[in-house]
């Protein structure tokens, strides 16, 4: 494709505002943030400043991410990227350069190097700010991972605030889990609107960074943070996901997105603490299956009232905004369930996947589990993990390890239900 960049190569990115007309001899020019930017101050919330260079970071990662086609790369996966922000700190920022740099090369695969400029948006103070009191923020995705994080953190007597990325399919499923949960959550729904001026780039590895920028800037709003303190911003995803072991040697780890991955949260961790934003981001089920998630949840009656009703699909939207069954994360949520012991009426386009064909039990996801599972098997956990854990900001394996063998435990007989060999 003829990508219609600027003379000197590049993308101009307008953040919090909308592209204009394209006037003869301009290259075409991308937006973001905009919506989130009005959705947020229409609140009358007040973010810390670097909270909000956070996000112009996040916004600009997103939209190179979906800007730049990996099949026009060299290995038709890694792309190079070099990105000049607008940030209200850019000295500051440029002393983080190098560390976001190592956390977007691990979230996606790629290669970045990214520039900081001043005069990045920095909204005045709202006129008689709004100041949550809740004590916490948690992210509320629409799927069935943060639908129980919420329901745990509401059953512990905690107040949290959810926060959500508006995605088409999953928007109504955001807003009628936060009405339901704890007597109704506060709920701040934002739409990053990310828009380069051609078709995206669909793999969207970087996506995840934008998460977490809403969540770090909602947590600074709250009172107990403009008090001095420190806010728990709860990013809930159970470990075989978070983790995401290559099931084969074939499968790169970056195939499905790391938005929880242990390695990816403690480096952004790091970049939050250097700049002085007192929010600590939490995954409770790091070391948790999902189907022991289900099994553990504080409100039994509301997570089976509510639980078909969440999203998992890596596919949904390709499929019409149905559950496909068959891919990765259809599986662990399949094998969670019925480790749960619940019946699953979830509608599944592929149901039987006992059947062997190219659209069942030999569908390259299906096959992927069904390898690991015998290679597990044969040869033991150590030997087809590998060098899956060996990241060097990871923490203790152990537990990981333990948990990893839980979760494929739970595809085996997942797999043995349905006949999958």
């Amino acid at each position: 494709m003829d990508f219609p960049f600027g003379e000197d190569g590049a993308l101009t990115v307008v953040l919090y505002g909308q592209p204009g007309a394209v006037e003869a001899g301009r290259s075409a020019r991308a937006s973001a943030g905009e919506a989130a930017k009005s959705q947020f101050l229409r609140g009358r919330y007040e973010a810390a400043p670097r909270a909000w260079d956070f996000l112009s970071i996040a916004l600009s990662v997103i939209t190179a991410d979906l800007a730049e086609w990996r099949a026009e790369s060299a290995d038709n996966w890694t792309r190079e990227f070099e990105l000049t922000i607008a940030v209200a700190d850019p000295a500051f920022w440029r002393t983080q350069a190098a560390a976001l740099e190592a956390a977007l090369k691990f979230l996606s695969t790629d290669r970045w190097r990214l520039t900081f400029i001043g005069g990045g948006l920095q909204p005045a103070p709202p006129r008689n700010a709004v100041r949550p009191a809740e004590d916490c923020v948690v992210l509320l995705s629409g799927g069935l991972d943060s639908l129980i994080g919420a329901i745990d953190l509401a059953s512990a007597g905690r107040k949290p605030l959810a926060v959500s990325n508006i995605v088409r399919g999953d928007g109504d499923n955001q807003e009628a889990f936060a009405t339901a949960i704890g007597g109704g959550l506060r709920h701040l729904a934002l739409n990053h609107n990310a828009s380069p001026p051609w078709v995206k780039e669909p793999s969207q590895r970087a996506r995840s960074l934008i998460f977490i920028a809403f969540g770090v800037l909602t947590a600074t709003a709250l009172k107990a943070y403009h008090d001095g303190g420190e806010v728990p911003f709860y990013v809930c995803e159970n470990g075989f996901i978070a983790v995401n072991p290559p099931l084969t040697g074939a499968r790169l780890g970056s195939l499905s997105t790391r938005t929880a991955h242990p390695e990816f949260l403690n480096r952004i961790r790091e970049i939050l603490a250097a700049a002085d934003l007192r929010v600590e981001i939490i995954n409770p089920y790091e070391h948790k299956t999902k189907g022991e998630m289900l099994r553990d949840c504080g409100d039994q009656a509301l997570l089976k009232a509510r639980a078909m009703d969440s999203v998992s699909c890596g596919r949904y939207r390709v499929f019409n905004y149905n559950h496909c069954g068959r891919c990765v994360p259809c599986q662990v949520r399949r094998a969670a369930f019925l480790a749960w012991g619940q019946h699953d009426t979830t509608f599944y386009k592929y149901e039987q996947l006992g059947k062997s064909d190219a659209e069942h039990a030999k569908f390259d996801d299906v096959r992927s589990v069904a390898m690991a599972v015998a290679e597990v098997s044969g040869d033991g956990l150590e030997a087809w993990l590998g060098p899956a854990l060996a990241y060097p900001k990871i923490g203790d394996r152990q537990p990981l390890r333990e948990l990893v063998d839980r979760g494929l435990n739970e595809l085996a007989a997942f797999h043995a239900h349905y006949g999958v060999k």
